[in-house]
């Protein structure tokens, strides 16, 4: 016949190992579920850019920037919605100006989205003035521009929305003597 403490501990001895099986499995499987669910950011890639330069400073009403924005959701079961998507440029960290892109929409996962938007100098904060300067930067090389993007978006699955998260990548664009975007930097990343 064993004894009562014996029997006792034993039985404690028991409980705590299921209780510590019970938590680690359960533990286990939250780890798995975050991994899996864990929602990623959209990356951003630069595709093309251009400005048409008029040939005359008062001819600023035709000159155009135009570019081209992939966006790819990478997450294998989380779809995106995004608030709107608006864009700015600037050019030497001053802002030249911003437009609407995109309304509201959603991204399933593993998609991706072109972002293709052309604006008249006009409607930007651009003067003959800082035009000129921008010509004249140009014939002397490449210029950089920088386009930020900025957006809020959420994340979903079949069961839940996340929060709304503000994202911001930036795209440097540097631009050669003929207006158009280096071919280095074609399909480059932009930074979150």
């Amino acid at each position: 016949m064993a004894h009562p403490i014996t029997r006792k501990a034993r039985a404690i001895q028991l409980a705590v190992a299921v209780v510590c099986t019970i938590v680690f499995f359960v533990g286990l499987i939250f780890l798995i579920l975050w991994l899996s669910l864990r929602p990623h950011t959209p990356k951003f890639h630069i595709e093309d850019f251009s400005i048409s330069v008029p040939s005359q400073p008062n001819e600023l009403e035709i000159a155009r920037i135009t570019f081209n924005v992939t966006v790819h959701n990478g997450n294998h079961r989380i779809g995106i919605l995004y608030d709107s998507l608006t864009g700015s440029v600037y050019y030497k960290d001053q802002w030249v100006g911003s437009t609407h892109l995109l309304d509201p929409f959603y991204q399933g996962p593993k998609k991706t989205t072109l972002v293709y938007h052309a604006v008249p100098v006009t409607a930007l904060m651009v003067n003959s003035q800082r035009w000129m300067e921008f010509v004249n930067d140009r014939a002397k090389g490449s210029v950089d521009f920088r386009l930020e993007l900025i957006s809020t978006v959420r994340y979903r699955t079949k069961l839940w929305d996340t929060k709304r998260h503000r994202i911001h990548p930036n795209c440097i664009v540097p631009v050669g003597q003929d207006g158009l975007i280096l071919p280095s930097y074609k399909h480059r990343k932009c930074t979150a």
